[in-house]
């Protein structure tokens, strides 16, 4: 695997989020917010309209769907230029959101809450993110444990990209993510990205999504979600230099930016 990365801009189309919800609920700032997204340099806009923030509630189908299709289909016009990802564990969802020009589907659940995604996304011949989580978002972290977390995440994840190519994904259709925060302690995040190269030895393109969340205010003791800017870039830098190669993120210039310079220290860079 080469040295290029790409910058996924999160669009977060939901009341709850813990960093921004409710700042582009309404469908027109959410399609501004992306397009500037899209602009500063994030390659692939993520769409979601179902926090996974711990302790989130579920959303229905059909909510999500009212939240999020507006905004990819506005995208679709503003960032012609943008892959749509769309956020989410329903098929139905899924469906809606390809018909609307998404061209990606990221998983929090790894396809194991409605595994007909696989079919949709092998049928569509368009890329996956599968991301390991340990329960569900309102309990994953109440008493996270492991015997090793890189090795059971790192099983994990291989057994799901197995579980997708049978079902007639390609694999250079699949990137994996190792799901930092998700069921997991301050320690076992930090092993991850300390360890994130044995992840990236799976073969497919590592997913990071460290962007704002607690376990760095943990480190920084910044209690307030947005002065975790300088900590998310930081990183980012590291778990590039530790293999990872999509990067999705809430500040996508100052993530660019810092990419560039990573890059631009390892030789046979292809950026």
């Amino acid at each position: 695997m080469g040295r290029g990365w790409t910058v996924m801009g999160v669009v977060n189309v939901t009341p709850d989020s813990f960093s921004d919800g409710g700042l582009w609920l309404d469908p027109g700032a959410a399609i501004d917010h992306g397009a500037q997204l899209h602009a500063d340099g994030a390659a692939i806009l993520d769409i979601g309209g179902e926090s996974t923030r711990p302790g989130a509630e579920p959303v229905d189908g059909a909510e999500e769907c009212r939240r999020v299709i507006p905004v990819l289909e506005g995208l679709r016009e503003r960032a012609p230029g943008a892959v749509l990802s769309i956020d989410t564990s329903k098929l139905d969802v899924a469906r809606a959101a390809l018909q609307a020009g998404a061209t990606y589907v990221n998983d929090v659940t790894a396809l194991r809450h409605d595994p007909g995604i696989a079919e949709l996304v092998a049928e569509a011949g368009i890329d996956c993110c599968l991301m390991h989580m340990q329960g569900e978002p309102r309990t994953m972290q109440d008493d996270p444990r492991y015997d090793d977390v890189v090795d059971d995440v790192r099983a994990f994840l291989e057994e799901r990209a197995g579980f997708a190519i049978a079902a007639g994904v390609a694999p250079e259709r699949i990137q994996v993510d190792p799901g930092i925060g998700f069921g997991k302690s301050l320690e076992h995040n930090l092993a991850l990205l300390r360890r994130l190269d044995e992840i990236a030895a799976l073969g497919f393109p590592v997913v990071i999504g460290v962007s704002r969340k607690r376990f760095l205010g943990a480190l920084t003791g910044r209690e307030v979600a947005a002065d975790r800017v300088a900590a998310s870039v930081a990183a980012n830098v590291l778990a590039y230099e530790r293999g990872a190669r999509v990067f999705r993120v809430h500040d996508v210039a100052p993530t660019v930016d810092a990419l560039k310079v990573a890059a631009g220290t390892l030789p046979g860079d292809d950026a």
